[in-house]
């Protein structure tokens, strides 16, 4: 079996191991709810002992992720970047918009903050490209051309 390696910056590890921390924190929260709805009597129609069940169940499923995910990382290096990859601060320009992205792996991925996985269509379209290059991003809208302005 092949170990898969799972990059991750210093502060996706850091956030991975706060919310593991918080989520073994939660357990016995759930298992004293669990046990006051096993006390109501029969299970069959007991909607707070199904909620409890659901939950610990969603905890413990994502307890096992971040672990399997954590005892795999491989922490990426904040070193100065020259080629786009994990770990790097991109600056990319279309048309007069200027946008900051952080190249991160699909683990730490937050579009919305700006921090795209190196396996996204953009992602792999800058991997391994220096400031100042350009391409081109095919999507079903049409293509929209990039300029890479900078790379930390």
């Amino acid at each position: 079996m092949i170990k898969k390696v799972v990059n991750l910056t210093a502060d996706g590890k850091a956030k991975l191991e706060k919310e593991l921390n918080e989520l073994i924190a939660r357990r016995p929260e759930v298992a004293e709810r669990l046990a006051t709805a096993r006390a109501f009597g029969d299970l069959s129609e007991n909607q707070e002992y199904s909620d409890a069940r659901a939950e610990q169940k969603a905890i413990e499923n994502r307890i096992f992720e971040i672990q399997d995910i954590l005892k795999n990382a491989k922490v990426i290096r904040g070193a100065k970047h020259t080629k786009v990859g994990v770990g790097a601060k991109v600056k990319v320009k279309t048309g007069k918009k200027e946008i900051d992205y952080e190249i991160v792996s699909p683990v730490e991925a937050d579009p919305l903050s700006g921090r795209i996985s190196d396996q996204s269509p953009i992602g792999k379209a800058m991997l391994g490209r220096k400031s100042g290059e350009e391409f081109e991003l095919k999507t079903q809208t049409g293509a929209t051309k990039y300029t890479i302005v900078s790379v930390e």
